[in-house]
């Protein structure tokens, strides 16, 4: 079984034209947990912290993972691809040699709730050309298991296999709905590395001797499964896994390479037009 090895706890911040978002990997505690380079959870009912949204920017080299809860964004690019985000949809964007996008909110009141994931692209596929995956809520199979509710986004989960293909990092990405004293335990595969980030409640986390809070990233040391319980309330987490590239990291905002050489050659083709 996989224990905790670290608690991250969320730092707030301000990204895009101002929008508040609480991060734990990407930061200054952790910068990242191969081959996930940065986790964001953005939720706010007050408009002033997410109107501004994200206006045009450019990435490469990584996979940007947007999932929400709650609220509506638009994604558009300099390619001409439009995708509306609702209540329980996915995009999964492969960056690859380069996309110009924008990501704003379709909502002037209520809630915006939802969370960013940025995965690390292997040096063979870093210029492969962007892609899409836009998944609607009604295709993300559920399960359930001892009252346990489970969304599968990516890998498997009794027998049930989310909708996500064809990412080199063989993801599994989970959303879990424990009710008050209820338990799961999920397998991951032994090569990858996970962690489980708690947005709502608090989770008991493998063997930890405490409930790890809302806001709360728990790392998890190697093993072939790991063990989540609600105590007296119920408890929501989101549990991530994917196989580490083991490569160098070059890293400057929005561009992710392997070298520094190849960051230059991005903010180059980035200034001059050529991020395609």
């Amino acid at each position: 079984m996989r224990e905790v090895t670290r608690l991250v706890q969320a730092r707030e911040l301000r990204e895009g034209a101002g929008v508040v978002v609480r991060r734990t990997i990407g930061g200054p505690e952790v910068d990242h947990v191969d081959p996930f380079l940065l986790l964001d959870e953005f939720r706010s009912d007050r408009a002033a912290d997410y109107l501004a949204g994200f206006p045009d920017h450019p990435h490469r080299g990584f996979e940007t993972v947007t999932y929400m809860l709650a609220g509506a964004m638009e994604h558009r690019d300099h390619r001409g691809n439009v995708g509306r985000l609702g209540p329980g949809s996915v995009q999964w964007m492969t960056a690859g040699r380069g996309i110009v996008h924008s990501e704003m909110p379709r909502q002037v009141q209520g809630l915006m709730w939802g969370f960013q994931l940025w995965v690390n692209l292997p040096a063979r596929l870093k210029m492969t050309a962007p892609r899409y995956q836009d998944i609607a809520p009604e295709r993300i199979p559920e399960v359930e298991r001892d009252g346990v509710r489970v969304r599968v986004i990516a890998g498997t989960c009794d027998g049930a296999t989310g909708p996500v293909a064809g990412i080199a990092t063989e993801p599994l990405y989970l959303d879990l709905q424990l009710p008050a004293g209820a338990a799961f335990t999920q397998g991951i595969p032994a090569r990858h590395n996970a962690f489980c980030y708690v947005y709502e409640g608090s989770v008991r986390v493998g063997g930890l001797a405490r409930d790890v809070p809302a806001g709360h990233l728990a790392l998890l040391g190697p093993g072939q499964a790991v063990r989540l319980a609600a105590g007296a309330a119920p408890g929501r987490a989101l549990l991530v896994a994917g196989l580490p590239l083991e490569e160098p990291i070059a890293r400057y905002g929005p561009f992710v390479m392997n070298t520094r050489q190849e960051i230059q050659q991005a903010l180059d083709d980035f200034r001059e037009g050529r991020l395609e």
